[in-house]
């Protein structure tokens, strides 16, 4: 697999590459399963990071990346002025293959594929007060294959995206993003999820 991809990114980036781009955007982030925090609701994350498109078919194009982005979801105590939120930092590396057929004066985006992360941290807060006394917690959030660690650090799901991309190569597009794999050391499945809006320019 990994020289497959290594073969078509030296092979390929000469004779059919399409270009660098760049993209940056918020994402809203929660934690599903069972054993996610239940009622958790979504927060706002952000990711960016680097793509590289290299045509393989008439308006079409394999496109591996890397980004940072951030996970996490929050919480709100039912009954007490309490608020918690877990913020996750990943590296992620999205295979994704992409449509893009000249629509109007630019091109449609479809974007479509799997996506391979490993968490490097994170933090746990929860803020509040009750009769008049404020208080806070902050942990770290650690990732790791020993159970005393907090989370496992592999993430693995889909990505589908639609956009548009613009004259001088600048495009707006919405993605989303469904884990298919349990992050938790329990029984309990613990899985990424989320959607967002990001803006991207094609050198």
């Amino acid at each position: 697999m990994m020289v497959l991809l290594l073969s078509l990114l030296v092979g390929g980036s000469t004779l059919f590459a399409q270009g660098l781009g760049l993209r940056a955007g918020v994402n809203f982030q929660n934690l599903t399963g069972d054993g996610a925090p239940d009622e958790a609701k979504m927060a706002p994350r952000f990711n960016i990071g680097l793509d590289y498109e290299i045509a393989v078919a008439p308006d079409f194009y394999f496109a591996p990346g890397l980004f940072f982005a951030t996970k996490g979801y929050k919480y709100e105590w039912e009954g007490v002025d309490v608020e918690e939120t877990m913020t996750l930092n990943y590296l992620e590396v999205p295979l994704n293959l992409v449509y893009k057929p000249v629509l109007g004066n630019g091109n449609l985006i479809v974007a479509f594929g799997p996506y391979l992360g490993y968490g490097l941290g994170g933090k746990y807060k929860a803020e509040g007060s009750e009769g008049g006394v404020s208080a806070s917690v902050e942990e770290d959030i650690t990732f790791g294959s020993n159970e005393d660690e907090d989370l496992k650090p592999l993430d693995v799901g889909a990505n589908i995206g639609f956009g548009y991309m613009f004259g001088a190569g600048l495009s707006l597009q919405f993605n989303t993003q469904l884990g298919l794999v349990n992050i938790s050391h329990g029984d309990d499945a613990v899985k990424n999820t989320g959607f967002g809006l990001s803006l991207g320019y094609r050198f």
